[in-house]
């Protein structure tokens, strides 16, 4: 594909979109694979009926627009974004709740705003903060993970299947038996409740870094966000700058109160932290461009992250986090793009 030049001269990149589309989604695997490990096929049923609704709604927008079809439907950004909102949402989530977020990052995020390349908010994020903000309660059915010494009921890929397309569990089966609250989400309860912070973290959801399952889940995750940068998919600002925002913030308070507040590595292997440092804030297309103004982003979204998460409405914060600095983007850009030589700044 192609997209409007300056003039020449041109530095002439190697890699193509859907190159590293395509890098994106293998570095992804690793994640995808402990998920379904741990909370079973959901995901991988999510992550089927975000892609067909990616790639329709994609084609129905460039189809609108006069813009040939076959190039963007193949470069893959529709489906990477399709799995991050996937691997959002419970893995039991009644289907319209993907299908909906979907379409709504596909044709409204993206293509709202010119297509690929030109909109200003990360699009998969757009999508879940929608579906979040508008159906809070189907967003918190999580299963607890497999194994660990917990309860857990394993659900067959038919009554998965079943699950997600009726919305209804087998009749042997309960929400309230195979459901579970996610390790950030029941600190929070538990503090609010009047718990220590020892005491909350008792609870058998929780492991030896964060919440049981998800620590091997984010392990992954940082797995795959390494190699991008040893591929230089990615740059390290923006990873750096988030994780080490986090870590700071969450010290700072902890060293406070520890009996109220969770230390850095809780918060470094729960919730999004990883996947949003390595695979959602390093979007091209809707972070900074300078490096320093990634590091400004970065760590915005790393004191937005903790802050969301410690004092306000929901357990994580890492979408909102995103969608704010997007917002920031122009701003930090005007302040740190680099000095043309010769030029006043």
């Amino acid at each position: 594909m192609t997209f409007p030049t300056a003039p020449a001269p041109h530095v002439v990149a190697h890699d193509s979109v859907g190159r590293v589309m395509r890098i994106v989604i293998y570095a992804l695997l690793p994640t995808v694979a402990l998920h379904v490990v741990f909370f079973g096929v959901g995901l991988l049923v999510q992550i089927t009926l975000g892609a067909a609704t990616a790639l329709v709604a994609e084609a129905l927008a460039l189809r609108l627009r006069g813009k040939p079809i076959e190039p963007f439907l193949k470069d893959g950004s529709a489906i990477v974004t399709a799995i991050l909102l996937a691997l959002c949402l419970p893995p039991l989530a009644p289907w319209w709740l993907v299908v909906s977020g979907t379409a709504f990052a596909i044709l409204l995020a993206k293509h709202l705003y010119g297509g690929l390349g030109a909109n200003p908010f990360n699009p998969a994020m757009v999508g879940y903060a929608v579906l979040l903000v508008s159906f809070p309660v189907q967003l918190l059915q999580w299963l607890p993970p497999a194994g660990m010494d917990m309860e857990h009921i394993e659900l067959t890929l038919g009554e998965t299947i079943q699950t997600i397309l009726t919305g209804s569990l087998p009749s042997r089966l309960t929400w309230d038996a195979v459901t579970s609250p996610t390790p950030l989400d029941a600190l929070r309860t538990g503090l609010k409740m009047g718990m220590t912070m020892a005491e909350a973290q008792a609870a058998p959801i929780f492991g030896t870094l964060g919440g049981r399952g998800w620590e091997w889940i984010n392990l992954a995750t940082l797995a795959g966000g390494i190699a991008l940068l040893g591929l230089r998919i990615i740059r390290w600002h923006i990873p750096v700058a988030m994780l080490s925002a986090i870590a700071i913030s969450a010290s700072l308070m902890y060293m406070v109160d520890p009996g109220s507040y969770a230390g850095p590595i809780f918060h470094l292997t729960s919730g999004a932290s990883l996947l949003g440092a390595f695979f959602i804030a390093t979007d091209p297309i809707s972070a900074a461009t300078s490096d320093r103004g990634r590091l400004i982003y970065g760590a915005g979204i790393g004191v937005l992250t903790y802050m969301i998460r410690t004092w306000g409405g929901y357990p994580d914060g890492v979408a909102f986090a995103v969608l704010l600095m997007n917002l920031s983007v122009p701003l930090i850009d005007r302040y740190t793009i680099p000095r043309i030589y010769g030029h006043a700044r």
